[in-house]
């Protein structure tokens, strides 16, 4: 997959930028705290590009749908680079595949980072007030409390984060054959 090194940083450039487009998004939707540094840095670098995409795309309810189609967007350029360097042709089907499970695939991948962080820092320092660790915790709040509504705690030992995980990882083998 990462034989052309050309193709691997086409996808590293791309694929930061896309996942900074989805913080966006996921920030949004889990209303996490807008003035938060970090929240505040990447509202400031999306901005430029979101900010003009809301006067032609409004939003629907919480959803920021400018930030969606930019998501969006930034996966399908990168799969047309990276069917472009390979020399390969494609059907427009096949795009919207690889479009929209790639940009599920990069979201599941930022959830799956996100817990990580969240169960390390219960773990080594708990009820942290570190900016970052708040963020992660309003960012993985909503999974916890839906997945906790089905899972109970047993004796005070949360195993919602492992049946996360188990979900999050599943889903990721289900759409890996079609992400670039």
């Amino acid at each position: 997959m990462y034989s052309d090194p050309f193709i691997m940083l086409v996808k590293v450039i791309f694929n930061l930028f896309l996942f900074v487009v989805l913080l966006r998004l996921v920030l949004q939707l889990t209303r996490a705290d807008f003035y938060n540094p970090i929240s505040q840095s990447i509202v400031k670098v999306t901005s430029p590009i979101v900010l003009p995409l809301r006067k032609v795309i409004p939003s629907i309810g919480r959803l920021d749908t400018a930030s969606l189609v930019l998501a969006f967007s930034v996966q399908l350029l990168t799969v047309v680079f990276v069917v472009l360097i390979k020399g390969a042709v494609i059907s427009p089907a096949s795009y919207a595949i690889y479009t929209f499970a790639g940009t599920l695939y990069h979201l599941l991948d930022l959830y799956f980072w996100a817990m990580l962080i969240s169960v390390i820092l219960s773990w080594v320092a708990p009820g942290a007030n570190h900016p970052g660790a708040l963020l992660v915790g309003q960012i993985t709040a909503p999974l916890y409390r839906t997945c906790q509504r089905v899972i109970p705690t047993l004796g005070g030992l949360d195993l919602s984060p492992i049946f996360i995980f188990l979900a999050i990882s599943f889903l990721k083998q289900v759409l890996a054959p079609y992400s670039i």
